[in-house]
């Protein structure tokens, strides 16, 4: 059960990610579209999970690309909520699958 802390912390860090996800998706993503679907931030507020959804060419090729600049993400973020937090948590990103689990249990539930 997350805390209120950590709920507003992961709230600020997904509007601010999505931001830069919107922005920056030509030149830093390969054009793909990238939505932030939730953001899990460990009691301690050093890791941050990040379940992203990901439409383009290749969603495990997105991921992989976003997972190697993660350093560059952080460190982005960090100046937009330098008044906000002392310390960015380390992200961790992955793919949001929930949507092909909706699907699917949609589908048994047709049957």
């Amino acid at each position: 059960m997350e805390g209120r802390r950590q709920e507003k912390i992961g709230n600020v860090l997904k509007q601010d990610l999505a931001t830069l996800f919107q922005r920056e998706a030509k030149t830093m993503f390969g054009g793909a579209f990238i939505t932030v679907t939730s953001v899990r931030v460990t009691s301690d507020l050093s890791y941050a999970k990040v379940h992203l959804s990901i439409f383009g060419n290749n969603s495990e090729e997105s991921l992989k690309l976003v997972q190697s600049q993660t350093r560059e993400i952080r460190h982005i973020i960090a100046k937009k909520v330098r008044h906000q937090m002392r310390k960015v948590p380390s992200f961790q990103f992955f793919i949001d699958d929930s949507l092909d689990y909706y699907e699917e249990i949609d589908k048994l539930l047709k049957e």
